[in-house]
């Protein structure tokens, strides 16, 4: 990874999205998802068919899962099958969920030139942090905030606000990496610029979501985030 001046991102915050954008979950979520469905007496959906059901939290997933396998919910049926998803999937939560090629690299390197990174995800705290554990991850992050800490979730402005406000910084120096509507929706509220990846799970390319910048491999992502830090107020 090419070395560069990395004053622009001393004191910034960097809050990432973890599904789709840190860490390829779709083959540990979808399984789960697919265990569900046959426990309902529904037929499995295609991984690629299921990817962008990812993003906004499990319980979305599971009603537009069950609604692409001809089997919507009606609204008392949901909880249940949400708590059953929960002890599933997390007992399985690093079975095949890895980080993306270069993503350890690129964090470090930001955090080298003296970034502070938060994750910010629709998913709940407490998988988040499993997971996170799970795949050495966590000691690169100042601050986990899911979807159970934070008064909204994602396209809200709050939750980007408060993920910042973990790390100590502010939305002056802040910058929102995400793959998905959900992540740019939060940082475009907040004022805060936008890196999305290519390779996420969004339902919507993530070209047509008008990032700031689109990356399609990490090791971009720290010249990208000096180009736009660089031009925030300190």
């Amino acid at each position: 990874m090419a070395a560069a001046d990395g004053a622009a991102l001393s004191g910034a915050v960097i809050a990432f999205d973890l599904d789709g954008t840190l860490v390829d979950t779709a083959h540990d979520l979808i399984g789960t998802l697919n265990w569900l469905l046959a426990e309902e007496g529904c037929a499995p959906l295609p991984l690629d068919e299921a990817r962008p059901f990812i993003g906004r939290g499990a319980r979305w997933m599971i009603e537009r899962g069950f609604q692409a396998a001809d089997a919507p919910l009606a609204a008392d049926q949901v909880q249940p099958l949400f708590e059953r998803f929960l002890v599933r999937y997390e007992a399985h939560i690093a079975d095949e969920s890895r980080p993306f090629p270069g993503c350890v690299a690129a964090l470090e390197a930001l955090r080298a030139q003296g970034a502070k990174l938060c994750v910010c995800t629709n998913k709940l705290t407490g998988l988040s942090t499993r997971l996170l554990d799970a795949l050495d991850l966590s000691r690169l992050f100042e601050a986990v905030v899911g979807a159970d800490s934070t008064p909204a979730v994602k396209p809200d402005p709050r939750h980007l606000e408060a993920a910042v406000a973990a790390c100590g910084g502010s939305l002056r120096r802040a910058l929102m990496v995400g793959d998905a509507a959900t992540d740019a929706g939060a940082a475009r509220a907040a004022g805060v610029p936008l890196i999305l990846v290519s390779f996420g799970y969004s339902e919507i390319p993530a070209a047509e979501l008008a990032p700031d910048i689109l990356i399609d491999r990490f090791d971009a992502l720290p010249a990208a985030a000096q180009r736009l830090l660089g031009a925030c107020e300190p």
